[in-house]
């Protein structure tokens, strides 16, 4: 390994001076980590053209001090106990501190500075959580997949290269065509598709494209807090429509007079976080609020694929016949969430102006994962996969809503068990929404409050409940638990 050091030889400090401080102040910052192997002074030596001898001191004293430890037969070594108070923060807490910085921040570094709610990329360890979204890792079929991968990799070279296509591999966009027609009653064709990478991909090109800022946008509240995000860094104004057991109460929406909402986000399959399904009358309703308005809906269709008790419902793209509907849809929920592949159903009208954005926003994915993913889906593997997964998830959600009810009875009322990986609780306790989330830590479980989801104000005492990665044993445990913390102050 190479260390990236610059030497003056013009300073009034000698060389060894500044190869020791440089050589620490990396270490503090975090540059060179814990445990870290570094270059031997031989090495080091040659590569900064400067006497073994210069090294070595700077070495001796930097192990004199407690920054390096040398391991007989192996090298030298950053310390893993440093021996400052100055251990080096997290690099993403450093962003949080921006008003000590010098350097000019565009309006939408601005707006996102003063976002509230954005996510942490971090998370703590804990022995069960509820976090919501993520599937069960460990029931996906990794040794088929990695058997795809083998073979797309020794067929050819051609994932090396760049991609020709833009708008996506053709044959996955075919494949995702005949998926989504036959599974989800979806109209298109596969020039229609773009591939995307993911929901937050679609949902930036769909705002850029076709939102000017200060103009008006309706998303469901409760809603999905990415999208709220991404609204609010556009310097779009954001309406908040109330969400019922029926989904968006799409009255609302017409009934809204001071200016014209251009687009409305709605999640119509399984309403994110509620649960709720739009019923078929308010997707009309919904259809010709757009017709007569002039209005674009975006339906985010994350996880429909995971339905327990009733029949489907058709896409409302499927229902829309003057393409008022952009359909955005993704693979991480039912597959997996590295998987950075997600797709948009476009109006044939916008598919050149979006392939262009789409090129110019990251030229294209990964071609080998669209490969296997194209054969994934056109084999059966899919399908089957889904098969599998919706009586696992059945299972577990019968679980969780079972234990819910044997610990809480009429204390929890549960919402949206019927479809996807997640459902809502209202807890009725005396605890405030914190006061549970800290006292669920101490005792090994995540768990999250529903606040953030809201644009206005509500009761307290909603959860989130995500149970797709977790066991049966875990849930039971789960909730035992959290209702020895809450029902203990009643």
């Amino acid at each position: 390994m190479e260390l990236a050091i610059a030497l003056n030889n013009n300073s009034s400090k000698s060389l060894h001076q500044q190869l020791y401080e440089q050589i620490r102040q990396a270490i503090l910052s975090g540059r060179l980590t814990a445990g870290e192997k570094i270059p031997s002074t031989r090495f080091l030596a040659k590569s900064l053209s400067i006497s073994r001898f210069t090294v070595t001191t700077s070495y001796e004293q930097l192990l004199s001090e407690g920054y390096l430890e040398t391991v007989t037969g192996s090298g030298t070594f950053v310390c893993k106990q440093l021996p400052d108070d100055l251990i080096y923060s997290n690099p993403i807490d450093n962003i949080e501190k921006d008003n000590c910085s010098s350097i000019k921040l565009s309006m939408y570094g601005k707006t996102l500075v003063n976002i509230a709610n954005v996510p942490r990329i971090t998370e703590p360890q804990l022995e069960i959580n509820f976090r919501y979204g993520t599937p069960a890792l460990t029931e996906f079929p990794i040794k088929l997949w990695r058997r795809l991968l083998s073979r797309y990799c020794n067929t050819n070279l051609n994932w090396l290269d760049y991609s020709t296509e833009p708008n996506g591999y053709q044959p996955l966009r075919a494949a995702i065509t005949h998926y989504l027609t036959r599974s989800r009653a979806v109209n298109c064709v596969p020039e229609q598709i773009l591939i995307t990478n993911g929901t937050q991909q679609a949902l930036d090109l769909i705002l850029r494209l076709l939102i000017e800022p200060g103009e008006t946008v309706a998303i469901e509240n409760p809603g999905y807090l990415s999208a709220k995000i991404i609204f609010e860094t556009q310097n779009i104004q954001i309406v908040p429509i109330s969400v019922d057991n029926s989904g968006l109460i799409v009255q609302e929406l017409i009934n809204y007079q001071p200016q014209n909402i251009r687009l409305v986000y709605v999640t119509p399959s399984h309403q994110f976080p509620t649960g709720a399904i739009l019923s078929l009358p308010r997707r009309l309703e919904l259809l010709n609020w757009a017709q007569q308005t002039g209005g674009l809906i975006i339906e985010d269709d994350y996880d429909s694929e995971f339905r327990y008790s009733e029949k489907p419902i058709p896409a409302l793209q499927g229902l829309d016949q003057r393409d008022s509907v952009i359909y955005i849809g993704t693979f991480s929920k039912v597959l997996f969430p590295s998987l950075r592949i997600g797709y948009l159903v476009l109006p044939k009208s916008l598919i050149s102006i979006f392939t262009r954005a789409k090129w110019l926003n990251d030229r294209h994915l990964p071609i080998l994962e669209q490969q296997v993913l194209t054969e994934f889906i056109n084999e059966g593997y899919l399908e089957s996969h889904l098969r599998k997964m919706r009586s696992i998830y059945d299972k577990r959600r019968q679980t969780l809503v079972n234990c819910l009810k044997e610990h809480f009875g009429k204390s929890a009322e549960i919402l949206g068990e019927k479809a996807g990986i997640h459902l809502m609780v209202r807890l009725n306790t005396n605890f405030s929404d914190e006061e549970i989330i800290q006292r669920a830590a101490k005792n090994g479980l995540g768990i999250m409050s529903a606040n953030p989801y809201y644009l206005t104000t509500h009761p307290p005492g909603k959860f989130i409940f995500g149970y797709g990665e977790l066991t049966e044993m875990q849930l039971q445990e789960g909730i035992k638990r959290l209702a020895s913390i809450i029902i203990c102050k009643h």
